[in-house]
């Protein structure tokens, strides 16, 4: 027993402490900042080309009943509203730079990480009512002359994706959101008390 506390003591001794440079890690820091602004931007660019797409849907297509065209500008209303949400996010971390004001620039950060936690919890349920809402309206009209296995899979495959990104999608997203933006926040702040350490 004494043999292996003389080897342990001997290996704490010869342990060898990996350490990243300031620059380094500035380098990886804005790479994941700008991986952050580039998922930001297709998610806009996404959401604007479903918004495109629905409105061409009730501007160039013939329907009946005013169901179908209430469904359809709810669901234009909610996609506009969902994609003028990203942008304002999006705002945040697209404009600051972390080497000209490293506090404004974690502050933001976790401004950012807010406004995406409530994004995915709170509005995005506004935005998935009124997705169903619309659906729903839409489908009066729409599914009216199928035959009933075609309404019934059109119902499942359209609702059942929006329960699945609603449940474990949705569950996967927040978490892997949080951590990948906490890590960077600490990341970002241990940076900054290099610069600190090595100017003085």
């Amino acid at each position: 027993m004494q043999e292996f506390n003389e080897i342990e003591a001997l290996w704490a001794k010869h342990t060898v402490e990996v350490k990243i440079s300031a620059d380094e890690m500035l380098k990886q820091a804005k790479k994941e900042v700008n991986s952050l602004r580039v998922k930001s931007l297709l998610n806009i660019a996404g959401m604007a080309i479903s918004f495109f797409t629905v409105t061409a849907i009730w501007l160039f297509l013939s329907f009946q009943s005013w169901t179908t065209y209430l469904g359809i500008s709810i669901v234009i209303a909610a996609v506009g509203v969902y994609t003028v949400i990203l942008y304002n996010n999006y705002r945040i971390i697209a404009k600051n730079d972390f080497t000209v004001n490293p506090n404004q620039f974690i502050n933001q950060l976790k401004r950012y990480q807010v406004s995406r936690m409530a994004l995915h919890n709170r509005l995005y349920w506004f935005y998935t009512t009124a997705l169903s809402l619309g659906m729903g309206l839409y489908f009066i009209e729409v599914l009216e002359n199928f035959e009933v296995w075609q309404k019934i899979f059109a119902l499942v495959l359209s609702f059942g994706w929006i329960i699945l990104c609603s449940t474990i999608l949705r569950k996967a997203i927040i978490k892997k959101d949080k951590e990948k933006i906490t890590l960077l926040i600490e990341k970002l702040e241990r940076i900054g008390k290099q610069f600190i350490k090595s100017n003085e």
